[in-house]
């Protein structure tokens, strides 16, 4: 069986951050955990179907993983199998997603149904008590056997359930109007991959929904069956699902006991460290310091005097600076700050605080937050959430920053500006008579400083 992993995604929801699938867990980037998920499931002869923005970072980091690149990036999932399924030399094919975040189990469970006689393809699914923007399966009440099949080997092995029959896919279909319980997570095996060839190449569906299109007539013709999956799935779409990640990883830590402090002596006496943590090579922890677990510091940051870490994730070459709290982020990579409080916070790459910037992670109402993207109102189905912000950024002494804010890169904050809406790329920001105005940043970002 070739297995596809699509990584040509443009993350449009995924701003300000860029490339989902590079983003740093635990000193590694999400598509190495994919891959070791994906093998440890039994998916093999893994190929990545790319686009020119991402395939040669990719190629750098796993150059002995073949490609394929996306011939038309607009043409979303449908372009990139147009590209890829051409390429398959027979026999069955899985697609998947690097955007859901599954358990090697998914996997297994997904092969040993497609194996059944009579299936033509399956398609991992997860029931959902609340809404969520993806694609619904629509089933058929039946089970799918023959008159010769016992109900009993038509049952899942792991839920004892029959598996349900899909009769179609939709869309993104809004709250309210779900045909189902059944999300559709992108963790397909097509037995006849050159009839979904056949679907795609006949579609021509202007929306994002061409490969659902697809699917739902190849479901009319074909028995495609419903793989229920009941473990944790985490879908990367927009950038506060970095957190739900984060705190997938860092349960994994917890759950394997694992520690690793490589030099004691980089560890004043008067610090403490609790739980499991993970410090690199070169992590230095100033006195007073509390980083309580789980938690992981990249190599060669500092975590200064007086600062408290908890359940975060801070990469390299980050200068936590003194009487700073960071609590359930995630900071990707020289990130600069002074007395500052983030909590719940997605930041990129070369990002400096000044002194005093706090981060608000909490609705007076506690409420759950919303955020804006692409002009459309999103609920985030988080109660707590601080910010997002892109790489490049500069922020300036006592500033504030309102729940569920998102930061462009390469914007500048002016000092003691109250930040309580989204700023785009490349603005300076600066407070007004009590307005918050920006205009185009003319100045140039300072490059990436040695720790």
């Amino acid at each position: 069986m070739h297995t596809l992993l699509l990584l040509a995604g443009r993350s449009k929801r995924f701003a300000p951050l860029k490339e989902k699938t590079l983003w740093p867990f635990l000193g590694e980037p999400l598509l190495a955990h994919q891959l070791r998920r994906m093998k440890e499931g039994g998916l093999e002869n893994i190929t990545f179907v790319g686009g020119h923005h991402n395939l040669e970072e990719v190629h750098q980091l796993f150059p002995k993983i073949p490609s394929i690149e996306q011939e038309d990036l607009s043409l979303g999932m449908r372009g990139a199998l147009l590209s890829a399924l051409k390429e398959m030399k027979g026999g069955p094919v899985c697609i998947v997603s690097s955007n859901d975040v599954i358990e090697p189990e998914g996997y297994r469970q997904l092969i040993a149904a497609s194996q059944k006689e009579g299936v033509d393809g399956v398609v991992l699914a997860q029931r959902v008590n609340r809404y969520f923007p993806g694609g619904y399966l629509v089933t058929s009440p039946n089970p799918l056997r023959d008159a010769s099949t016992p109900l009993a080997e038509a049952r899942s092995a792991q839920h004892d359930v029959p598996f349900p029959r899909i009769a179609g896919v939709v869309e993104k279909p809004g709250e309210g109007k779900e045909p189902s319980d059944l999300v559709n997570v992108v963790a397909h095996i097509h037995n006849h991959p050159e009839r979904l060839l056949d679907m795609l190449e006949d579609i021509s569906s202007t929306r994002d929904d061409a490969y659902e299109v697809a699917l739902t007539k190849l479901c009319k013709e074909l028995n495609y069956v419903a793989v229920p999956y009941e473990e944790k799935w985490d879908a990367v779409k927009y950038p506060w699902d970095i957190l739900d990640i984060t705190e997938r990883f860092l349960s994994e830590l917890v759950s394997s006991g694992k520690s690793q402090i490589p030099n004691p002596k980089s560890i004043h006496p008067s610090a403490v460290i609790e739980g499991p943590v993970i410090l690199e090579e070169g992590v230095r922890v100033m006195p007073h310091a509390t980083i309580q677990g789980p938690c992981y510091i990249g190599r060669g940051t500092i975590i200064g005097n007086n600062c408290l870490i908890r359940d975060s994730i801070i990469g390299e070459q980050c200068v936590i600076g003194y009487s700073s709290e960071i609590a359930r982020s995630n900071l990707h990579s020289h990130v600069w700050t002074h007395s500052t409080y983030l909590g719940d916070s997605v930041i990129g790459r070369n990002v400096a605080f000044g002194s005093g910037s706090v981060v608000a992670n909490f609705r007076l109402d506690e409420g759950e937050i919303s955020s804006m993207v692409q002009e459309e109102e999103v609920n985030t189905q988080r109660r707590k959430l601080g910010i997002m912000i892109g790489s490049d950024v500069r922020v300036g002494i006592h500033t504030s920053f309102a729940p569920g804010v998102k930061v462009g890169e390469g914007s500048f904050i002016s000092s003691a500006t109250y930040v309580s809406r989204d700023v785009g790329e490349s603005k300076y920001v600066h407070t007004k008579e009590g307005v918050l105005e920006e205009r185009e940043n003319k100045a140039e970002v300072p490059g990436i400083r040695s720790v």
